[in-house]
């Protein structure tokens, strides 16, 4: 028999649930133990469904209230100090760490964010040291254990493994220079044992334990970590399915063949070819094989076929009881139910599988594998069939005008008209700019009233000119407020914006919406994600409207504000049917007609932000230059058009950019702005290590917490900055967008902002 397998499921609940209940809490409209109900019956949802579905293996532990990766650190007591005695709850603490305080007394900053992998989700991540005391403050996984089985359904824990744990935090400020968390292995693997001893007594069958460091170049030389950590763990374990996923494991499955693990599991979807390589090492072990056949990452409809063909292969190689077939990865990166979509047409709907319908593919796979005689198994079969080779005709066509405009592309249309130094002098005549210039990244706070008047023109109860009006409005006091508090660059803060790539894409041919279709980026920070299904093009401007009102109100330059095409493709959901340097090549032409629009209309700067190349940049080394050649490419594709006098931005966040420095450097924006407040100034440090000539604006605050920082706070920062960059480069501004911050922090912390920015002009 053939057994079937989810890795992860979402954790915001069909309806929100989840967010809307951690927002209230954070809010003090609702009680610790009402939050805590809330995300249990969502548990109990998500358990009850997968069973409901045929899933054999269903996951539990994995839910997180922020991250899953936070979680690990609380539960491990790898708790900073600035947290503790401070006289908060638990649960508090870990919100602390997570998303900053400053209430009661307490002023403490969040924890840094990174991407996780290459993906849009972020992690806490982990701060060690020499100093880190750690211990099991509480058995997560036992806990949601019991819990899954008090509601009647039995279930597999999961569990961030040991070696990608550490290897995925930093050293601690505290920390030897020479510290690495690596080196803690031997301090937490007690902790681990202890955890999963009370799993194997709790009557838990088998484990599984995440190490997606396997699939990193990285992963090679932690060949004798492993053993070490897996002949500790082994013998009081579960059996542990060792878990693998977003890439392919290479050489390392030399060394994994040889963990006295249970199984192993492997992606598929992204890395198909690594089949042959894994089956041939693991075939004279008793090691079982779970196979990633249904994307953890997109929401086509999986190819029955083609899963069934990798399984059969297996199956040949192993026999069926050594073969589970599984999502490839957590199907946290998917929303939850197409059963919440509405307004899809039957053909958009007859494309698409999200989380729980993910599920089924799961099950259906695995019950034909198993010779099921079952009908409804037999019809799931056949309709898959009918629906993918529907999808196929499909994908067939293609806009030729798109196509030939992609041919059309010369090597010319990538470069600006003269180098960044003789830009630079015009650009400061043109926008009269003062010294260390002050700007933000775009967003300012989305307001209840915002949304409530974008909700009004969905459902038709307003017009879309008394929609206008007030966005006009908006748009003003914006402006104004930017004026009063003495910002120098303006922007208009896109309140016409859900956000940042689902706007563009729905004024884009080529792409699809969905209603409900929500996916976790981090903490309580949900987005919908776009679907491109054809050729991408634009048939108007997007735009220029209203950057071209909020220039209109004021003297000061204004900042036209559009997302890159590498981020657009990256926060999308992608056709998986043509590459994506092509759908990144459309998209960028559409966005260089957007760019010289705007210049037109007199906006003298755009930002165009790439927040997701570096996510983007593939897991393998040896898979770099492609992409960054492409990506590099077409970011400047959709700048480089402008007059020496247009000042070109963008903007990178929680990205480490050491490794690509070069690549940043060949996109010759004329101002970049980066995440910078939580990095711990080793982001600056290349910089300066690379010597990189173009202006740059440091974040100077951290918005993805609601804490307000002080005047002389972020003068420290500056002066910290100004010995690494030359002053005539410097732009202050806060680490991202400010949608999600409420009116009165934005004012707080930009007037402090300003004010800093004047003490560094009569003092630097």
């Amino acid at each position: 028999m053939v057994s079937s397998s989810v890795l992860g499921f979402p954790r915001i609940g069909a309806n929100r649930e989840v967010k809307k209940a951690v927002e209230a809490y954070w809010a003090g409209k609702l009680s610790a133990e009402d939050l805590l109900k809330a995300a249990a019956d969502v548990k109990k949802t998500s358990w009850t469904s997968l069973k409901e579905r045929g899933v054999d293996l269903i996951p539990s532990g994995e839910f997180s209230l922020y991250d899953h990766v936070l979680d690990h650190s609380a539960a491990f007591n790898a708790i900073p100090k600035r947290y503790q005695g401070l006289g908060l709850s638990a649960l508090d603490v870990f919100f602390a760490m997570g998303r900053g305080r400053q209430a009661g007394g307490v002023d403490v900053p969040a924890c840094e964010m990174k991407k996780w992998f290459d993906s849009n989700y972020h992690f806490v991540v982990p701060e060690l040291s020499e100093e880190t005391d750690f211990k099991l403050l509480y058995n997560k996984a036992l806990a949601e254990y019991k819990e899954a089985k008090e509601a009647g359904v039995v279930t597999r824990p999961v569990v961030l493994g040991p070696v990608s744990y550490l290897v995925l935090g930093k050293a601690a400020k505290e920390a030897s220079a020479t510290f690495q968390p690596i080196s803690l292995l031997s301090k937490i693997l007690p902790v681990y044992k202890q955890l999963l001893s009370e799993l194997k007594a709790a009557g838990v069958e088998s484990v599984q334990i995440d190490e997606p460091i396997l699939v990193l170049d990285k992963g090679a030389d932690l060949d004798k970590q492993y053993a070490f950590a897996y002949a500790e763990l082994v013998p009081v374990a579960p059996k542990i399915m060792l878990t693998t996923y977003f890439n392919r494991l290479d050489s390392n499955i030399n060394f994994i063949a040889k963990l006295p693990v249970a199984g192993l599991h492997i992606d598929l979807v992204r890395a198909p070819q690594q089949l042959g390589e894994v089956l041939a090492a693991i075939k004279s072990t008793p090691i079982v094989i779970s196979l990633g056949v249904v994307s953890g990452r997109n929401i086509w409809k999986a190819d029955f076929a083609a899963a069934i063909k990798h399984a059969q292969t297996a199956i040949a190689a192993l026999g069926a009881d050594r073969v589970i077939v599984a999502t490839s990865s957590s199907l946290l990166h998917t929303p939850v139910t197409l059963a919440s979509e509405k307004k899809l047409t039957e053909q958009q709907r007859d494309w698409f599988s999200f989380a729980l319908e993910k599920a089924s593919e799961v099950a259906t796979i695995a019950a034909v594998l198993s010779g099921s005689q079952d009908p409804k198994v037999s019809a799931a079969l056949e309709a898959n069939k009918v629906s993918i080779a529907k999808r196929r005709q499909f994908e067939s066509t293609s806009d030729d005008a798109v196509r030939k405009r992609v041919a059309a592309i010369t090597p010319d249309m990538y470069d600006r008209k003269s180098p960044f130094a003789t830009r630079k002098e015009v650009q400061a005549k043109h926008l009269n700019l003062p010294r260390f210039p002050t700007t933000t990244i775009g967003s300012f706070p989305q307001t209840k009233e915002i949304r409530t008047a974008r909700a009004k023109l969905g459902k038709g109860e307003i017009s879309e000119a008394e929609y206008d009006e007030f966005i006009k409005k908006e748009i003003e006091m914006v402006v104004k407020f930017q004026e009063k508090v003495g910002l120098d660059l303006l922007v208009h803060g896109e309140p016409e914006r859900n956000d940042m790539v689902q706007y563009f894409g729905e004024q884009l041919n080529g792409f699809v919406f969905t209603q409900n279709a929500w996916v976790q980026s981090y903490g309580s920070r949900y987005v919908r994600p776009p679907i491109i299904v054809s050729d991408v093009s634009r048939p108007k401007p997007m735009t220029v409207k209203w950057s071209s009102y909020a220039q209109s109100v004021s003297t000061k330059p204004m900042k036209g504000m559009l997302s890159g095409p590498v981020t657009i493709l990256n926060w999308s959901f992608p056709r998986d049917d043509v590459p994506r340097k092509l759908q990144s090549q459309q998209l960028a032409l559409a966005l260089r007609d957007e760019v010289l629009d705007l210049e037109k209309a007199g906006i003298s700067a755009i930002q165009v932000d790439e927040p997701a190349i570096r996510e983007g940049l593939p897991l393998r080394r040896s898979d770099w230059d492609e992409y960054l050649q492409w990506a590099v490419d077409t970011f400047k594709l959709s700048t480089a058009g402008v007059s020496d006098a247009t000042q070109t931005h963008s903007h990178f966040c929680y990205s480490d950019f050491g490794d690509i420095f070069p690549s940043i450097q060949r996109l010759d924006a004329d101002v970049i702005s980066i995440e910078f407040s939580k990095s711990d100034m080793k982001l600056l440090h290349t910089f300066k290590q690379y010597g990189y000539s173009n202006q740059i604006g440091p974040g100077v605050y951290d918005i993805h917490s609601p804490r307000v920082p002080s005047e002389q706070e972020i003068i420290e920062r500056l002066k910290t900055t100004l010995a690494i960059i030359p002053d005539h480069l410097m732009f202050i501004n806060p680490d991202c967008g400010l949608k999600t911050r409420g009116w009165k922090e934005t004012e707080a912390s930009l007037a402090n902002l300003v004010a800093a920015a004047r003490w560094a002009r009569a003092n630097a």
